[in-house]
């Protein structure tokens, strides 16, 4: 999923830090014209590096990648985007992860319809903002 794909469907007036060490060109111009997202990539020696940005998060979003796993594994509040059919480790119909106990997920309800997963994403991130 690219980055101004995600940006679009997420709330304005947060913070958002890229966790990603390496971007695409596409992902990198989005990054550019949009200063509230920051970015460690450079920065980021080792996986070390990353785990210690995700100890710093409200909240971990990540699709399915190291990322999202480093972050659960560290007990972080993480929410992961799954596509339509996911990788066998997150099961079916569930919002939840048994290998993780800090996970929800949100999946898409059809191949390539990212549109329930993002709302239930953005409402449960205003939740969250208003919890704080």
């Amino acid at each position: 999923m690219n980055l101004a794909h995600m940006l679009a469907h997420l709330p304005v007036g947060v913070e958002f830090v890229s966790l990603q060490k390496e971007l695409r060109p596409a992902d990198q111009a989005t990054l550019e014209s949009n200063p509230h997202i920051l970015h460690f990539g450079e920065d980021l020696n080792d996986f070390s590096d990353t785990a210690a940005l995700c100890s710093l998060m409200d909240v971990v979003v990540s699709v399915d990648t190291s990322v999202a796993h480093l972050s659960a594994a560290l007990g972080q509040r993480t929410w992961i985007l799954l596509p339509f059919s996911p990788d066998w480790r997150w099961l079916l119909n569930r919002t939840d992860s048994p290998w993780y106990a800090s996970v929800a997920l949100y999946r898409q309800q059809a191949p390539g319809d990212w549109t329930t997963a993002f709302e239930m994403l953005k409402k449960d991130i205003h939740n969250l903002i208003l919890s704080k």
